[in-house]
């Protein structure tokens, strides 16, 4: 793989509660610099990421109902129209993992049906055009069994992407998780890998399971030991 390629793979990732306005100004030069797919910040930053980030091509993703997907459906909802409002291209929605766990499928389906129309209408309405929904599933907390469920509610969520995890679990993205969600989804819904990705070769291991996206906070050292690993 071209390292450029590599880059558009790559979401950069800045959800450290203690992240700051100079942080992220270092964020945007960074995937500026390496032309990242995308930032992904807390809500709060999107506004000042925009700006940051308006005329190049990296886009402006944030978080919705972080980390355990557990707000109320309308709260959610409301944050993801407010976050495509602020400007944001793409949304990582957590899904309600302890409705998950708990049995309440048909609340976990419906919450996210509800929140991707919610979305596409947003976008819509404010002439955005096309604003991708990610869905985080927490995979370390969930068996085969479920997983094959959760793909499924996925992908009849209508949302574009299943993200394997949130960072902040237990767990973090594994090669099997990934190649068992490529094979359980059509090819309309891509595969995030997130979660304990800190090297070129943890991305790359990602990328050949299948996943045409990847959370991480270590962008820079990725592409750089790519970089130094495999000369041009």
């Amino acid at each position: 793989m071209r390292l450029e390629e590599l880059a558009k793979t790559i979401d950069s990732t800045m959800l450290d509660p203690t992240s700051t306005m100079a942080d992220l100004e270092r964020l945007a030069r960074d995937a500026v610099e390496y032309h990242f797919a995308s930032v992904c910040v807390f809500p709060y930053f999107v506004p000042a990421a925009k700006k940051l980030l308006r005329g190049h091509d990296v886009k402006v993703g944030t978080v919705v109902s972080f980390p355990y997907g557990a707000d109320g459906q309308r709260a959610k909802i409301l944050a993801a129209e407010n976050a495509v409002a602020s400007g944001a291209d793409e949304l990582d929605v957590v899904m309600n993992i302890p409705a998950m766990l708990s049995g309440d499928f048909r609340y976990v389906r419906d919450e996210l049906s509800s929140l991707v129309r919610a979305v596409r209408m947003k976008s819509v309405n404010t002439g955005r055009g096309l604003v991708l929904v990610k869905v985080i599933v927490e995979a370390c907390y969930l068996d085969d069994k479920l997983k094959r469920l959760v793909a499924k509610i996925v992908e009849d969520s209508g949302a574009d992407f299943l993200k394997t995890s949130t960072g902040k679990g237990p767990g973090g993205a594994t090669a099997r998780d990934v190649e068992l969600f490529r094979d359980l989804l059509s090819e309309n819904v891509g595969v995030k890998a997130a979660g304990g990705i800190r090297t070129a070769d943890d991305a790359e291991l990602m990328i050949n399971a299948g996943a045409a996206r990847i959370g991480t906070s270590h962008a820079v050292e990725i592409m750089r030991t790519y970089t130094a690993d495999r000369p041009e």
